[in-house]
Order: structure tokens, then C-alpha cells, then sequence
């Protein structure tokens, strides 16, 4: 007979007690935690049904011997949009498209909202497709910014007038409107003081223009010099000083810009080349090769070619028995001829070394009848003075800007 050995009673009993608290323990755990989650997944459509549109922009400037239905087939304008935006044009504002003007087309996702024909940048045609076609004007809103300019010379003008924050542009300007009575490389000294207001027309934010002088002053070597913008009945805009007496003379006594005079007038010069006096009947302005030779006043072209040492030449003859002449050219502005009319400022050629030159300079002659003056000492005929019928317009306006400098507090100099 097989026995059988007997398990414990305690043994048992501690057995089924752990096994009772496990039961209560996985019990509790199910109640107090949430069951994981279950990941759902989902196939979506395609992403192209659920992207909204994008808007877009392209760009073309009108060139030369564009049309408009080409450049709208080009952009792929609809061929049906395009039909009614000629027969919608009863004005002909697009007619007064030309080269340079800038047209923007205007995209949502692939659908055609505006074109814009941009002529300035205040200016433009809007042509509007979205919904009807309609075709119109926009004139941008401008803002007038006055600003002041004041310093003194301490090297040159213009770097003397950059450093004072007075841009390029109004720069260039301050020195045209006194170029009848200042050379800005040979008449210029340290210690010359400059004043000016100018305005500035902003649009959206935006510079729109580089800027017009509404008020100029230069002292130099203590004579003061003065030029009030004016818009005269007769002439239009001007420069005029206290006197109103025109700032414009009929001649610029420099010809061209920020030059320097390498040799002055001098009827018993020593040639460089020829090595024996020689009147020198002239001004010669050093100046790189290449460098803009202006007109120093209106009139006629009466030579323009080769003259022996004076090598590539132009003469301009010009009213009251004047002539100019420009010689050592490199060479011409090529619409010119004889006969040719100029105006004053117009680049008629450009310095170079032709001729009997030692190097690039402009050698500059002033006429009167058969006497050639010294271009730097001849007193130069002076343009027509303000209106008698605007006088007192002028001289209020000059009062108003000679305040506005006395209010603001010009700069102490050490």
C-alpha cells in the first residue's frame, strides 16, 4: 500500500491567503487606471481637396515691340478674361502702356484676381478679374517730408555735406544751382558754411523721389550766396536770391563736375609739350578719362571733329557774339553735329587725351567775338529776374524760409 505525505494545514492556509490579496490587488488596479487607448487610423482623401489656395504674383516689364495679348497669352491669361478686358477698355487706358512700365499679375492658387500696370510710382492702371472686369486709374497718396541740411567745409563740399547726412542727390543739386558762381574744387575753402532745406515725397512708406531744394545758402570766404526755389509764371521753376535776381547765369563756369584746374588762363605759359611760351587762352580741368563734358550754356554746335593740338573738339556758339570750346576729348556724344542745338548742362562729350595732352583733361575756352576771355574771372550774364506781377509772392516766400533757418538752431562749429 502506497502512503501519501501530508501537506501542512498552516501551509495551505498561508497559501490561500496571498492568493485571496493577489485576486483583491489586480482588482483594485482595474478600477483606479484607465484601459490604454486604442489608436485609431484613418486613410485620408487627396491632400489637394483640403490645401487652401495660395496667392501668387508674377512680374513682366514692358519691352520695346510688346503687345498686350501676347504678353497675356505668355501669363496664360484666359483667352475668354483677355476678350473682356479690350472691350471693357472705352477709355483706352491700356493704350498708354510703353517700354519700362511694370505689370503684375495677381494669383490665387491658379485663378487670376487683378493686374496691376505699374507707370511710377505713384501712378498706375489697376485691372481687376475676379469677379466682373473693371479697369481704373490708382494715384497713390505722396507725403511731403521737409528736411534741413547745415554744416561747414572741413575738406571737400561733398564730403563735408555727406557727413552731415545730406544725400547724394541734394548734393549734386546744391552745387548745379551754384555752379554760375562757384567752382566747388577751386573756389571752395575750409571754414565755408551751407545751409539748405529740401523736401522729399514718400508714398506708402516709400522714397518716391530723390528729393527737390526748396531753400539753398553758401557762404564763401565770407560772401554769402542765396538761392530761393521759385515757380515763376514765365519760366516755370527757378532759383532766385534775395535780389530775385536769377541764380542761373547763361553759362556754367565749369563745364563738367568735381574736376580740378591743372593749368589757368595765362597768356605766357610755357607749353609742356612744345617746351616754349605759348598763350595758354584757356582752362584745362583734370579730370578721369571718360569723365561727362556738359554745355556750358544754350546754342548751336558750330565744330565738332578734329582740330590739330587741340585734337577731338567742340565749339558751341551761343547768343550776345559767345562761343565755347571743349577740346582733348575722348570722345563725342554721338547724336550731335553740326548744328545741333544743345542745352545748357547737356553732355555733349567726355575728357580724354587727344591732341598734344601730357593726360586726360579738358582744356575749356570762353569767346567773346575774337577775344578769348579767362572762364573763371568772365562775369557771366545772368537769366531773367522773378515776375514784377509775383515779386511780393517771392519775397513772402523767401521771409518764410529765412525764419524757418533762423528758428532751427544751427550747429556750433569748434
Amino acid at each position: 500500500m502506497i502512503g501519501f505525505k501530508k501537506t501542512p494545514i498552516r501551509l495551505i492556509l498561508i497559501t490561500f491567503l496571498i492568493s485571496v490579496v493577489s485576486i483583491i490587488l489586480i482588482y483594485v488596479d482595474s478600477i483606479n487606471n484607465d484601459p490604454l487607448a486604442v489608436e485609431e487610423i484613418t486613410i485620408s482623401r487627396d491632400l489637394s481637396e483640403s490645401l487652401t489656395p495660395i496667392k501668387s504674383k508674377q512680374i513682366h516689364t514692358v519691352r520695346k515691340g510688346d503687345s498686350l495679348s501676347v504678353i497675356f497669352e505668355d501669363k496664360q491669361v484666359p483667352l475668354n478674361t483677355a476678350y473682356k478686358i479690350f472691350d471693357f477698355d472705352k477709355n483706352n487706358l491700356l493704350s498708354s502702356i510703353i517700354p519700362g512700365d511694370i505689370m503684375e499679375f495677381n494669383y490665387m492658387g491658379n485663378d487670376l484676381l487683378s493686374i496691376e500696370i505699374i507707370k511710377d510710382d505713384v501712378n498706375s492702371i489697376l485691372i481687376k478679374t475676379e469677379d466682373d472686369i473693371s479697369i481704373v486709374n490708382i494715384k497713390k497718396e505722396a507725403q511731403t517730408i521737409t528736411s534741413f541740411g547745415f554744416g561747414e567745409i572741413r575738406d571737400s563740399f561733398y564730403k563735408s555735406a555727406k557727413d552731415v547726412g545730406i544725400p547724394d542727390s541734394i548734393i549734386m543739386d546744391f552745387a548745379y544751382i551754384f555752379g554760375w558762381d562757384i567752382d566747388f574744387i577751386f573756389d571752395v575753402r575750409k571754414g565755408d558754411k551751407f545751409s539748405v532745406i529740401y523736401e522729399t515725397e514718400f508714398s506708402e512708406g516709400e522714397k518716391i523721389s530723390s528729393g527737390d531744394i526748396v531753400f539753398a545758402e553758401f557762404t564763401n570766404r565770407e560772401k554769402k550766396y542765396v538761392a530761393q526755389r521759385f515757380f515763376d509764371d514765365v519760366q516755370g521753376k527757378q532759383y532766385f536770391n534775395e535780389n530775385g535776381e536769377n541764380v542761373k547765369k547763361a553759362f556754367l563756369r565749369a563745364p563738367l563736375d568735381f574736376a580740378y584746374i591743372s593749368s589757368h588762363f595765362n597768356p605766357n605759359r610755357m607749353h609742356p609739350i612744345l617746351h616754349k611760351i605759348k598763350a595758354h587762352n584757356g582752362v584745362d580741368y583734370a579730370a578721369k578719362r571718360n569723365t561727362p563734358v556738359k554745355a556750358s550754356g544754350d546754342g548751336v554746335i558750330s565744330f565738332i571733329g578734329r582740330q590739330s593740338g587741340y585734337g577731338r573738339t567742340v565749339e558751341i556758339k551761343h547768343g550776345g557774339n559767345i562761343k565755347t570750346l571743349y577740346a582733348h576729348l575722348e570722345r563725342f556724344n554721338t547724336k550731335l553735329k553740326v548744328g545741333s542745338k544743345v542745352k545748357q548742362g547737356e553732355i555733349i562729350a567726355f575728357v580724354g587725351d587727344s591732341g598734344q595732352a601730357t593726360g586726360p583733361h579738358l582744356h575749356f575756352e570762353f569767346w567773346q567775338g575774337e577775344i578769348r576771355s579767362d572762364p573763371v574771372k568772365v562775369k557771366l550774364p545772368s537769366a531773367k529776374p522773378v515776375n514784377n506781377s509775383q515779386r511780393n509772392e517771392f519775397e513772402d516766400l523767401l521771409a518764410l524760409n529765412l525764419n524757418k533757418l533762423n528758428e532751427y538752431n544751427l550747429p556750433k562749429y569748434e
